[in-house]
């Protein structure tokens, strides 16, 4: 036998195209696979169900319902599908609500499908992996969490395109000159807008300008006089006037969504404890943060949970609809332990072992959004004064920066678990004991590196 030929069945063999295949125990009899398109599904079944196992159907209404009745016509009681885009969505709920145990699984898992890459292949390797057990299932909250879920992602759209016609303001003023947006602090502030409703309206006069700023503002007039002499053509001013028209509409939307979900948000059960304390006064009750929403978050969210999750340094009501949107309400059924949710946010390493040593242990990379909301606000602790902003900068200092936000974010996520599962407010008072063996620590470690300059430490109650 020539090299080529002993090579071409090797990798007949492998494919499972030549040779024998190890079998393995069906689990699930009455499983389907499902690969999932833009305009095309193709769907497979058991072999002994029908004499055409693999069929192609259109992603229009009408044959998503066939392709329901299809399944249940042949006892298909479980379906494996891949995530891909937004294109399952639709299939999913036609198919759980016909009873049908979906299976969604990521697409990376299973990317690798031995043999020739193509549709037909995939969904019958998708049948069966499922059918043999060896698919685990993505994480998918229930339809109430899914509805406010799909409202917060339209509202952050919302917000990315209102941004952006704020840079296109910001562009049409350089433009011009007016550097009035280097010298306050948001050009969307109350002083900005007043300044820039007066610029579009005609007025011109840097003085009169600058009388519309809000007494708060730092910078002095005469700053803000020169900021506003500049070359007023008409084509900047133009695009300054769409752009600022563009922003308030975005606002006046992202509004009608507040509404929205609030009156969604009716569909939670408010069973806080029957000795929880009554939700403390916000201390920044008179100050609204840019993008929040227009109702009592936090009251909302310690209806919801039971507890005030903004208790936490560094947690915002924005923060904690972001877990409610993305975790839902019952931590404790989808996630078996806090591990699990660690691991499932991504904050856990992701070891690569070969050969029993640690190629790699780092987090592995992802888009979900917790693990973003949670980075984010551990980030926020570098100046806080608790015992997280404490062990934040421990971190970074014996880590480095991105390793030590991991870690605070890791801590903050533990403790959001802890909260919502038991119930328990937050109590800074739980760390003190790990703060009293941390300065136990340092002044061992002072001791030692004293004892080797030869030099004693003395305490200062001692030397008065």
């Amino acid at each position: 036998m020539s090299w080529e030929k002993s090579k071409k069945k090797q990798r007949q063999k492998r494919v499972g195209q030549g040779g024998a295949v190890p079998s393995l125990s069906c689990i699930e009899p009455s499983a389907a696979g499902i690969d999932v398109g833009a305009t095309e599904i193709f769907v497979a079944i058991p072999q002994d169900r029908d004499p055409s196992p693999v069929r192609s159907f259109e992603t229009f209404t009408e044959d998503l319902h066939r392709l329901k009745d299809w399944l249940l016509q042949h006892g298909i009681k479980t379906a494996a599908m891949e995530s891909t885009g937004v294109y399952w969505i639709p299939l999913f709920q036609i198919l759980e609500r016909a009873g049908i145990e979906v299976c969604l699984v990521n697409a990376q898992h299973v990317k690798h499908v031995p043999g020739r890459k193509s549709d037909v292949i995939d969904c019958q390797w998708l049948q069966y992996l499922h059918s043999v057990g060896l698919l685990r299932a993505s994480f998918r909250p229930e339809d109430r969490v899914c509805v406010i879920r799909s409202l917060l992602r339209h509202r952050d759209n919302l917000v990315q395109m209102a941004a952006a016609h704020v840079q296109h303001m910001q562009k049409a003023l350089t433009q011009m000159n007016v550097q009035i947006h280097h010298v306050l602090s948001d050009i969307t502030g109350q002083s900005g807008l007043a300044i820039l409703d007066a610029m579009v309206k005609g007025e011109r006069n840097p003085v009169v300008l600058a009388q519309l700023r809000d007494r708060r503002v730092k910078s002095s007039e005469e700053v803000i006089v020169k900021s506003l002499v500049g070359d007023y053509r008409r084509e900047h001013l133009f695009t300054l006037r769409q752009s600022l028209e563009a922003f308030r509409y975005y606002q006046d939307l992202m509004a009608a969504c507040d509404q929205e979900i609030e009156e969604q948000l009716q569909n939670f059960d408010r069973q806080p404890p029957s000795d929880a304390p009554p939700l403390p006064p916000n201390p920044h009750a008179h100050r609204r943060r840019k993008n929040e929403f227009h109702f009592d978050m936090r009251g909302e969210l310690y209806g919801i949970w039971g507890v005030d999750v903004t208790a936490v340094p560094a947690i915002q009501a924005l923060t904690g609809y972001t877990l409610l949107a993305e975790v839902g309400t019952d931590w404790s059924a989808k996630f078996r332990s806090v591990e699990a949710f660690a691991s499932w946010a991504c904050f856990c390493p992701h070891n690569k072992k070969s050969g029993g040593k640690i190629l790699s242990a780092k987090t592995r990379k992802s888009a979900n959004r917790v693990n973003r909301a949670l980075r984010l606000a551990a980030q926020s602790l570098e100046r806080d004064k608790s015992y997280l902003g404490g062990y934040y900068r421990k971190m970074c200092a014996r880590l480095g920066r991105p390793a030590g936000i991991t870690a605070a974010a890791h801590k903050l996520a533990r403790i959001l678990f802890h909260m919502i599962t038991t119930k328990q407010a937050y109590d800074e008072t739980v760390f003190a004991a790990e703060e009293q063996r941390q300065r136990k620590r340092m002044e061992n470690k002072l001791k030692r590196n004293a004892h080797q300059l030869g030099y004693a430490l003395v305490p200062l109650a001692q030397t008065a």
